[in-house]
């Protein structure tokens, strides 16, 4: 496979599934995530599924899939059955319509692949091994997760805010410039939710002038794991390791 990595906007988007297994279920939680607008084809659920659908989180069609399913003016097409014959049969057919497909362990009939995803906060990793290895992808996810310390949510959140500031203002600050202030001292403010004195140190190290954030906003409380993994990985980063 010759991939093109991208971050697809799914929100309301129509997503049709095939298959009400565990494998259907994974696909639906990933899509759910994304606030997909999911309609699912299967005679029976397991449990979870069973759960979205009385809950009208997404719709079931509870019957076999038909060809004519497709036509339902979807975005995208999954296929999470352990039958390879019905997922040729759903690629060939979604791709004479236009459609894309995505069929679980079975990359040659997919137009695309779903890596391993990492979320915290506003933040989304994703890392794929084209399709050839789900052990490695899975080591590769925990390993991600291991790396988003609990500092990196709130860091997104800083940087967007002052972001946001600054280009409202119509404030120029270099690419590099932003690097140097995302530095381990505001990392570890962070971790200690001392949020106020992270912005104030960030917009320092840039180099601006912004409104303070009031005292009252302030958290105090220390998380001393948090802070004991940034400060490694600081040591690290200094070793050249």
């Amino acid at each position: 496979m010759a991939l093109y990595p991208i971050f697809i906007e799914a929100k309301n988007r129509k997503v049709l599934v095939i298959g009400g297994g565990n494998v259907g279920a994974e696909k639906v939680r990933g899509l759910l995530a994304a606030e997909a607008d999911i309609t699912l084809v299967s005679p029976t659920l397991v449990d979870e599924l069973r759960g979205h659908a009385e809950s009208g989180r997404i719709k079931h069609l509870p019957r076999p899939y038909r060809e004519d399913d497709l036509d339902g003016g979807w975005e995208w097409v999954m296929v999470a059955t352990d039958d390879g014959a019905i997922n040729a049969d759903v690629a060939h057919a979604a791709k004479a319509r236009g459609l894309w497909v995505n069929a679980a362990d079975d990359p040659k009939y997919c137009d695309f692949i779903l890596p391993a995803v990492v979320r915290k906060g506003k933040i989304t990793l994703a890392a794929s091994t084209s399709g050839t290895s789900p052990a490695l992808a899975r080591r590769l996810r925990e390993e991600l997760d291991a790396y988003l310390t609990e500092d990196m949510p709130a860091l997104a959140d800083l940087l967007a805010e002052v972001r946001t500031e600054i280009r409202r203002l119509g404030i120029k600050v270099e690419n590099d410039t932003w690097q140097t202030a995302i530095d381990g001292k505001l990392r570890v403010m962070l971790a200690q939710r001392r949020y106020g004195q992270a912005r104030a140190h960030l917009i320092s190290r840039l180099g601006i002038e912004l409104t303070p954030i009031p005292p009252e906003h302030e958290d105090t409380e220390e998380d001393d794991g948090s802070v004991k993994a940034i400060e490694r990985a600081e040591a690290d980063a200094a070793r050249g390791m």
